[in-house]
């Protein structure tokens, strides 16, 4: 039985990203929960999946259920379709897209083919998580308006001109020989 490995992307920045494991038997429904999980979203927004080319464009629509718009071509259902007949290549890629207003788009890319299944693993299973995920619903500080004050008190413009004063004459001058040659050494280095 064959094991997908996908790499889901956050489209605004592909530092972050999750790896999931899953088999081809599994079907789109599967996939998409785990992609929630590994991003600590709820499971509250319609959301669809669509088979993708090299440039991500978007093709064939494979959704949670019908949504009330105009489709070119009907829609796959997630609950209905696996993974396995939707795989076109071993680099196929899908664009997901999870609650429509707030338009979370990632991009999920199959970065490995195993005919080796773990009968230890539950799948499908997050294996990697790289880069802090984006708040669902908008960035709240855990300090709130206490940030403002913190940021405020600790604001370092102020000390502009540096913390010290060079060359304090308690020094002596063979610490003012080493300054200078360790100055000398920063000039050659640019």
């Amino acid at each position: 039985m064959a094991v997908l490995k996908f790499r889901i992307y956050l489209e605004e920045d592909d530092a972050v990203y999750r790896d999931i494991v899953i088999k081809h038997t599994q079907n789109f429904q599967e996939l998409h929960l785990a992609i929630l999980k590994s991003f600590e979203f709820d499971n509250k927004h319609q959301a669809t999946f669509y088979r993708s080319n090299d440039n991500w464009l978007r093709g064939r629509e494979i959704s949670v259920e019908k949504y009330d718009k105009k489709y070119p071509v009907e829609p796959l259902l997630m609950s209905e379709t696996t993974i396995g007949s939707e795989i076109r290549d071993t680099n196929q890629k899908f664009v997901y897209v999870y609650d429509f207003a707030k338009n979370w788009t990632f991009l999920v890319e199959l970065i490995n083919v195993s005919k080796e299944e773990n009968s230890k693993l539950q799948y499908p299973v997050i294996t990697r998580t790289e880069g802090i995920g984006p708040q669902q619903y908008g960035t709240k500080s855990l300090l709130g308006d206490k940030f403002a004050d913190i940021e405020e008190k600790y604001d370092l413009n102020e000390a502009i001109d540096g913390f010290g004063e060079e060359g304090d004459e308690s020094e002596s001058s063979d610490t003012d020989e080493e300054a200078e040659n360790e100055e000398g050494h920063d000039e050659e280095a640019f």
